[in-house]
């Protein structure tokens, strides 16, 4: 598409860049150049659609990206767009007929390569991607992206020797290289390999003595739980899946907790009057289903990026960057409570708990899941396999007991790991009137 006397391209790279840094009204104005310049371009629909995604309208994003490819119908890096947008919105099996589509048409590109191993991702076919990033390889074996990409892929699927031969291949060409060291490191956590991991660990403390994900890290490679996880882990884990969240959660892990905790909220508050303070919002799954109040709901979460996306629902009233813990040191006393897969971050509860019956008005609810731990098992323990707190059932009632609650538990699946269910528990906790 790309002809050497090509005057669209550098408007179409300027939108890309702007949409990229989420300047949407500026990258329209460039669209709207480029448009004029060259009313045919299907570039310029494909970037519109891009743009109409991050902007939150859906409908408009697939329109504008099909009306690009009618006028280009075999172009593959056209068609490899579209197909990450049906990925990030759960339509995986056009996706990955549209990716396949793309690579029969130009396999060679490295824009169809990339969108197609980006799509095997999007879609949970780790393997998929594991053999176009060894095909890629294949032909350019020094591209340390796509050698980042396999290593990190084959630790996933819990492939840990291979997985760590080709860490150690890139350390040994770039002993200082940041993101093969956090790799290394957590693929020897998973392997249970807590020795090895302390070595590389104490390399990347070295690089940054103050980094506090590194020290979290050391100190679990060295055999200690630590009480919490940093909030720098958690913002830097959600911000880059936040434009796939919901699609992964709920299609991909079958993620239903929102659905059930907002049905139980509206039976007893079936008026909507109440106010909601939804800790760990995330997205605004919670606020999806429960609507628009007649109280205020206000959402709190550590990643920007998620309250970015939480935003476009229109639901919340309010909704800050904020750690949990100074959330809840606020003033203002709220109906109800959530915390709904935040607890498997958080860890420690003994101050959160408390806190959080502090932020209550007499009779109001707090209500939290938490994966489940055996009851002859520690209080708290850090799944090594999965990086998440599991809680001991009877400890966390005890612990809202202590605080003032009445408890009622219930059992449930939170979501589905690897296709096999994730087993926790949610605590609905009433303070007395």
């Amino acid at each position: 598409m790309n002809a050497p006397l090509d005057p669209n391209l550098p408007l179409i790279e300027s939108a890309r860049a702007l949409i990229d840094q989420g300047q949407l009204t500026e990258a329209a104005d460039v669209l709207n150049r480029a448009r004029a310049q060259a009313p045919n371009d299907p570039r310029v629909y494909l970037m519109a659609g891009v743009m109409s995604e991050k902007a939150g309208n859906v409908a408009g994003a697939f329109q504008l990206m099909r009306t690009g490819l009618e006028l280009a119908p075999n172009w593959a890096p056209g068609i490899v767009v579209l197909a990450q947008l049906q990925a990030r919105q759960g339509q995986f099996a056009e996706a990955k007929e549209n990716a396949a589509t793309a690579l029969q048409l130009d396999s060679k590109a490295r824009v169809v390569v990339d969108g197609a191993i980006d799509v095997a991702h999007l879609t949970g076919d780790l393997e998929q991607a594991i053999t176009l990033l060894q095909q890629g390889l294949a032909q350019q074996p020094t591209d340390i992206k796509w050698r980042l990409m396999l290593a990190n892929a084959l630790s996933q699927l819990d492939r840990h020797e291979e997985a760590l031969l080709r860490w150690d291949e890139i350390l040994t060409e770039l002993p200082q290289n940041e993101q093969a060291l956090k790799g290394r490191m957590h693929t020897l956590l998973a392997a249970g390999r807590l020795e090895d991991a302390a070595v590389v660990t104490a390399k990347l403390l070295s690089l940054a003595p103050d980094n506090p994900v590194y020290a979290y890290y050391d100190a679990r490679a060295n055999g200690k739980t630590p009480a919490h996880q940093p909030a720098e882990l958690n913002r830097s884990l959600f911000d880059s899946a936040a434009h796939i969240f919901d699609q992964q959660l709920v299609q991909g892990l079958r993620y239903q907790l929102p659905l059930e905790v907002a049905k139980k909220i509206l039976e007893i508050f079936p008026d909507k009057n109440f106010s909601l303070l939804d800790l760990g919002c995330g997205t605004g799954l919670l606020g999806a289903q429960l609507g628009k109040l007649q109280g205020r709901m206000v959402g709190v979460d550590v990643s920007p990026k998620m309250l970015e996306q939480a935003r476009r629902h229109q639901l919340y009233d309010s909704l800050e960057v904020a750690d949990l813990h100074d959330a809840l040191a606020t003033a203002e006393r709220y109906d109800v409570i959530t915390a709904l897969d935040v607890c498997v971050y958080v860890g420690d509860l003994s101050q959160t708990i408390p806190a959080a019956w502090g932020a209550l008005v007499p009779g109001g609810l707090l209500i939290l899941s938490c994966e489940s731990g055996p009851e002859d098992g520690p209080d708290l323990f850090l799944n090594p396999a999965t990086e998440r707190y599991v809680h001991k059932r009877s400890h966390v009632e005890a612990q809202c007991r202590a605080a003032g609650f009445s408890v009622e538990t219930r059992d449930t699946v939170l979501r589905y790991q690897k296709g096999k269910p994730v087993h926790g528990f949610v605590i609905t906790a009433r303070k007395a009137v």
